[in-house]
């Protein structure tokens, strides 16, 4: 076996719906373990959601060729494997050949491009030669990295392998472009972008001042610091007065909006400004919900479910469709019709550590009570565990966002695209209300209705809640439906 059959490259693939991109969340491997076909290998975040890649080979990790926290395009090599790693030691040549004739832009190979090029160094056509083909020079261009998460093992060139130098960057006395990383630190002093702007300013040459932080990245004192050294009648405190060159972008902080958030922001403004909203309010008692709560708890078929407010208004909604069937439809703008779905696949909106998901339980109005209650509690487990899966989170009919845990009352919720109305469950709060003519104390919810009034009339609109209200306030009526 030749060593570029050996060596095997895997890309990063296109995991579905047309995504161009992906970011790596978490290695599962490093360099040197063995792997066995289709182990987890990595797992990464797309516009939709976290996805775990397998591996689609058997043998040792040679290199990882993305770092932890880099967002690469579809095709771009992510991971090395030697799939002989008892065939003895590769080659040194091994390390400038392209992987099972990988072809660049155009159809040229390795060799159009500067065949023999050391890993890590910038060829003519501006990309960078990894350890078996090249990558893309913009390839790492969108690293951000992750609070309290620490790199996985990647491969290291050793000293004698080239390392690319900005070509700004003037040579230091002690390294060139082939010499060691500290060289090229030592000719660029580490500091953020408003930290050099502050320098700048007052003067201050950054190779002269002395980092102070554990990292050795200077700070915005260690400049001011030196300043006030080099002019201190300059440096006179003035009461009241921002310091000289006072710059507020260093109480800053700056958050990528890309994956999960991204494509949430990107629908959410389709939605608003597509579908014209309406958005009805109705105040409820739920005092009988509350205590036909308690007392199916307390039944041996609801010993361990979690029995929530939210699963009697997922229930109510299955219900009050029978009567509007519009609320379960969306516009087809191109055939200029309105498709009513008969049948529920009902949406719930999420909050996760990378932004809102709407997973989907499908054939909602098939389930009865304790049905719904259970598909709750997996839904909600996965999400906040970032496992949602892009099949689990598409072709919702309607949507429910529970507002109410977070002790808001209620609010305007956005419809989700593909859909044609969404559902607000405020908090449940002890508040005044009239019984049989008398104030009594009693459990109260504001719900909260968004419809597209393309699909959905004002009287279709107000019957749907007005069923769902009157569900929740006497459970009972679920008879009558």
């Amino acid at each position: 076996m030749t060593t570029t059959q050996r060596l095997q490259t895997f890309s990063m693939p296109d995991v579905g719906e047309g995504l161009t991109e992906a970011e790596v969340l978490q290695w599962r491997v490093a360099v040197g373990d063995t792997l066995t076909m289709n182990q987890v290998i990595v797992e990464i975040e797309t516009a939709k959601a976290a996805v775990e890649l397998p591996s689609p080979f058997a043998g040792r990790v040679e290199a990882l060729l993305v770092d932890v926290g880099v967002t690469v395009r579809v095709g771009t090599p992510i991971i090395t494997v030697d799939t002989q790693p008892g065939g003895g030691e590769l080659p040194a040549a091994a390390q400038t050949g392209p992987s099972n004739g990988a072809s660049g832009p155009s159809g040229t190979t390795a060799a159009d491009h500067g065949a023999g090029a050391k890993i890590g160094e910038v060829t003519s056509d501006g990309r960078i030669a990894t350890l078996v083909g090249y990558v893309s020079a913009g390839a790492s261009s969108a690293r951000r990295p992750r609070r309290g998460a620490a790199s996985p093992a990647v491969a290291t060139p050793s000293p004698s392998v080239a390392v690319p130098v900005a070509a700004s960057e003037p040579a230091s006395a002690t390294g060139t472009a082939t010499g060691e990383v500290g060289a090229r630190t030592a000719a660029a002093p580490l500091a953020t972008p408003p930290v050099r702007k502050l320098a700048k300013e007052l003067g201050i040459d950054l190779t002269a001042v002395t980092a102070t932080r554990p990292d050795g990245v200077i700070s915005r004192s260690d400049v001011e610091n030196a300043s006030a050294a080099e002019h201190p009648a300059e440096h006179v405190a003035t009461s009241g007065a921002p310091p000289a060159g006072y710059d507020p972008a260093t109480r800053e902080l700056r958050v990528a909006v890309k994956g999960v958030r991204k494509a949430t922001a990107a629908a959410m403004v389709a939605s608003a400004f597509t579908a014209p909203h309406v958005t009805e309010f109705l105040t409820v008692d739920v005092t009988p919900m509350m205590e036909l709560r308690d007392r199916l708890r307390r039944r041996p078929e609801f010993a361990d479910i979690k029995l929530t407010p939210l699963a009697f208004a997922a229930r109510a909604v299955c219900l009050a469709v029978r009567r509007t069937p519009e609320l379960n439809a969306v516009l087809d703008e191109a055939a200029g019709e309105i498709v009513i779905k008969q049948y529920v696949h009902l949406g719930i909106a999420a909050a996760t550590p990378r932004g809102l998901v709407v997973p989907v339980i499908r054939d909602a109005d098939g389930l009865d009570l304790a049905g719904v209650a259970h598909a709750l509690t997996e839904l909600a487990a996965t999400a906040r565990a970032g496992k949602t899966s892009l099949a689990e989170m598409t072709g919702g009919t309607f949507s429910i966002t529970n507002i109410g845990v977070f002790g808001v009352d209620t609010g305007t919720p956005i419809i989700n695209p593909g859909e044609s109305a969404i559902l607000a469950l405020g908090s449940i709060k002890d508040a005044p209300w009239v019984v049989d003519g008398e104030l009594a104390v009693r459990k109260v919810c504001q719900l909260a209705l968004s419809f597209d009034h393309r699909v959905v009339d004002g009287q279709q609109g107000s019957q749907f809640l007005s069923d769902v209200g009157a569900l929740l306030a006497d459970p009972g009526l679920a008879l009558a439906f």
